[in-house]
């Protein structure tokens, strides 16, 4: 055959293959379809090719779109398996095997949810027994994008469970989905689709954003998708007006521009401000200014470069000579920034970073050797010498965050939720807040994000099961603020106001200098007792107990539950009655009688009670099967 022929050839056959129809891979080999629904069965083939798909010895006829998606419905099935899923087309054909029937749960959230097997208490013996044909793990890659996508990563496929497949898999998940796979003995399929250090509006759709106060941030995530360098233009505009109305500063005199209008301190080394030895940092949560100067050589100056600066806790925004080079949300997250050919100058150049604490540790806190300048055509200048810092007044406030970048609006959304599709599922377990302490509203866009999953897996009554945040932080000898029992009582309102969720609280199994608790195996134990109730409306299941009101009265405020309560050890601890202000909060005795929690005081005096409000309470109030009272502050009527 002629050369020429053989390439046509080639180029015909590559093409076939390209457009060879697929199955997306949360119906592939091994994968779990819901029992008791209608399995919608999806995939890609070329435009407008007409298909045929079988599934368990049925089959049903379809037709890809202009996109090259095909769908095929098929009526629902009891639990079982194995079965094959076959497409076929013109183009060729494809095959899923080992397909089982029974139950899907979905668990993600952030770094708790994503905390690996491996990794939690006494895990060794958990991973080595890892070893059940039908449960069944599949594991959605980190994947942040701008719009929406409608197909996973090709490498995400269902495993079943051996020590290999789990041993890097959600362990709280795990541990829930093994129990449940105990109990009801039916296929299990988990997906971890989690990304630790993230905010709950990463996880929600462009509809759920705008409705919780994100109009802007999806304004300019929509014009980024379209125009992204434009866009980028005008949120450096839109946060040099919110510093400077901030602030008090003219164009110009901005610290990024006029540093030198500061006062500056030597910063006494890289690492976490509390670790610096200074008594005004033990305990700071708040901003500072951090200033750097190198010199370059004109050669090394006229080369693109990379500014390199390790993890921040929590946020930074870095300028190099006047011109901002990148913002990152995120403690756990390194900073690596381009820096455009002819920004850097020879002689001596600045870098002026904003840096901002929510809570718990701040400042750099990598390695030394972590911060650099990295040159294009080789070779790397340290940058960990010569910082100084700038205290900003925390009346600044918090600044706004680029809605494309690491906390990008949707995103996590579009590149980990919306590619599973229309499938459906037997719940979702959600373990996230830490990222969103200090940002009020938590409930709302938890009740938000909850609606959007439920449109999309077409499930409206979808139980959710949501993990309060675990206790971290310093204890504390009298009743102060907590953004942190703050988000933790907005979990709470938020599932109170949804009949189809249930709060899981962790309060009591946290550990004061670790944000990643090990004992999972607590958590998940209380999130299957949570499913049995809510998902599977089981005897087994037992939900915590619930607050509902609080009356007052001249001696004192009693505080109803959905359930009886119980103190261990003594009296309840942590309760505090207060006024209006925080200054009015005071620690108050109390005693249980059945579902009551009698808080004794003036009650003419208080409006509000509260419990275990603090980021790291000692808590001792309990239900039925040893679950904590939740984090909660009511109004006293």
């Amino acid at each position: 055959m002629p050369a020429r022929s053989l390439l046509i050839l080639s180029a015909l056959l590559a093409s076939s293959a390209l457009a060879a129809p697929t199955i997306d891979p949360q119906f592939g080999n091994h994968a779990v379809v819901q029992r008791d629904r209608p399995v919608l069965l999806t995939g890609t083939a070329a435009p407008r090719e007409r298909l045929t798909v079988e599934f368990g010895g049925e089959r049903k006829n379809a037709k890809a779109d202009a996109n090259g998606r095909w769908q095929a419905e098929f009526p629902a099935r009891a639990e079982g398996g194995p079965l094959t899923i076959n497409v076929s087309g013109a183009d060729g054909s494809a095959t899923a095997q080992d397909v089982a029937v029974g139950d899907v749960w979905l668990c993600s959230g952030q770094s708790n949810m994503e905390y690996p097997l491996y990794r939690a208490m006494n895990a060794d013996g958990d991973v080595a027994s890892a070893n059940d044909s039908l449960l069944r793990l599949m594991k959605v890659a980190r994947n942040r994008q701008a719009a929406p996508q409608t197909t996973l990563a090709p490498d995400v496929t269902w495993r079943p469970t051996t020590p290999e497949s789990a041993k890097e898999f959600s362990a709280a998940c795990y541990f829930m989905a093994r129990s449940l796979r105990q109990s009801h003995k039916v296929p299990i399929g988990a997906i971890d689709s989690t990304w630790g250090g993230t905010e709950i509006r990463s996880w929600m759709d462009d509809a759920s954003v705008r409705a919780t106060g994100g109009a802007q941030d999806i304004e300019l995530m929509q014009l980024y998708r379209k125009d992204p360098k434009t866009t980028i233009a005008r949120f450096g505009e839109q946060w040099a007006n919110w510093w400077r109305a901030h602030s008090g500063d003219k164009p110009g005199a901005e610290p990024w521009l006029a540093s030198d209008r500061l006062r500056w301190m030597p910063m006494p080394k890289i690492g976490l401000w509390e670790q610096w030895g200074d008594p005004k940092f033990a305990d700071f949560n708040g901003a500072i200014w951090a200033r750097v100067r190198f010199t370059l050589t004109p050669e090394e100056a006229a080369q693109a470069a990379t500014i390199s600066l390790g993890p921040i806790d929590d946020m930074d925004r870095t300028f190099v000579n006047g011109e901002a080079v990148g913002q990152t949300f995120g403690y756990d997250t390194r900073r690596n920034y381009a820096v455009r050919p002819g920004l850097l100058k020879a002689g001596t150049n600045e870098m002026v970073v904003y840096v901002l604490d929510t809570g718990g540790g701040g400042g750099f806190w990598g390695a030394p050797e972590d911060l650099k300048l990295t040159l294009a055509k080789g070779g790397a200048k340290p940058l960990a010498q010569g910082w100084e810092y700038s205290v900003i007044a925390n009346e600044v406030g918090n600044p706004p965050m680029p809605p494309w970048g690491d906390q990008v609006a949707t995103g996590l959304y579009n590149g980990m939720i919306a590619p599973l599709g229309p499938m459906h599922l037997k719940g979702a377990a959600w373990y996230q807040g830490e990222a969103d302490t200090g940002k009020p509203g938590y409930d709302r866009r938890l009740l938000a994000m909850m609606k959007a999953w439920r449109g999309q897996f077409r499930e409206p009554q979808l139980p959710f099961l949501i993990v309060g945040l675990a206790g971290f932080g310093q204890p504390v000898t009298k009743p102060a603020a907590s953004n942190w029992a703050q988000t933790i009582d907005e979990q709470r309102k938020g599932t109170d106001a949804d009949p189809r969720s249930a709060l899981v609280s962790a309060i009591d199994i946290g550990e004061r200098n670790d944000i990643h608790p090990t004992n999972k195996q607590e958590v998940a134990r209380r999130l299957t007792l949570a499913a049995e109730a809510l998902a599977y409306g089981d005897a087994k299941g037992v939900l915590e107990p619930k607050p509902l009101k609080a009356v007052r009265s001249t001696t004192g405020v009693t505080v109803t539950f959905d359930k009886p309560v119980q103190s261990y050890g003594g009296a309840p601890v942590g309760v505090e009655l207060c006024g209006e202000t925080q200054a009015s909060c005071r620690y108050a005795s109390a005693r249980t009688e059945g579902s009551t929690l009698v808080v004794t005081g003036d009650g003419r005096l208080a409006t509000r009670v509260r419990y275990a409000w603090a980021d790291y309470p000692i808590v001792n109030l309990y239900g039925p099967e040893r679950l904590p009272v939740p984090v909660f502050e009511l109004p006293a009527n």
